[in-house]
């Protein structure tokens, strides 16, 4: 059970401030999108919450059952999907789940085999994931991030490089594995991404006037 309390946030790269005086409660279990458009700061407040990037001021306060966590610490309660997120190309897939369940557990103890049939990747168990297309490097990164065994899930973009066959498993594969589980959504305003949500954070409502 993870809440997260973001407190005054405020974030410039070089003098321009991405958004400023940011405050919003996420209890824990909600189900959260942060909307804005291409550059409007969304991933960027994204990566905030997730403790890989720093604020400029405010703060981030965890707690998981009511108890704050630090952010270096945080890292071990977090599934973390987007397009920016690198892979191993020179993994194969199989060698990049047992890689992952080195640093993460995955839900109900799933097999190696059953993480790749539920990412409908059989067929590629033992292809290198730089031969992949991108659609299913995206499928990957999905996959890894809803079957892992964390109490907070953050996707950005979720749907990115997916065809409609792949959007329906994604949508599938994230309402059987959200529950008790806090999610945070950041979107383009594409509601096949944040479908799940119930709460809105609009990032543009927190830009400074020029």
């Amino acid at each position: 059970m993870l809440s997260i309390q973001l407190n005054h946030l405020s974030k410039k790269f070089n003098k321009e401030w991405i958004f400023k005086d940011l405050s919003f409660t996420i209890n824990a279990n909600d189900k959260v999108v942060i909307l804005g458009g291409n550059g409007s700061g969304k991933s960027t407040l994204l990566q905030v919450i997730s403790g890989f990037i720093t604020e400029n001021e405010g703060e981030v306060i965890y707690k998981v059952n009511d108890k704050i966590v630090p952010v270096d610490k945080i890292k071990n309660y977090i599934s973390f999907a987007s397009p920016y997120i690198h892979l191993v190309e020179d993994f194969t897939l199989t060698e990049m789940i047992d890689h992952t369940k080195i640093y993460k557990p995955f839900i109900k103890d799933l097999s190696t085999e059953q993480i790749i049939e539920l990412m409908d990747l059989t067929h590629a168990k033992n292809k290198l994931i730089k031969q992949f297309s991108s659609g299913m490097k995206q499928r990957l990164k999905l996959g890894v991030a809803i079957l892992c065994d964390t109490p907070l899930l953050l996707l950005d973009e979720p749907v990115s490089n997916l065809d409609a066959n792949a959007i329906a498993w994604y949508k599938q594969l994230l309402k059987d594995h959200s529950k008790d589980r806090t999610v945070i959504v950041a979107s383009n305003a594409i509601q096949d991404e944040y479908f799940i949500c119930d709460k809105q954070l609009n990032v543009v409502d927190f830009k400074p006037a020029k």
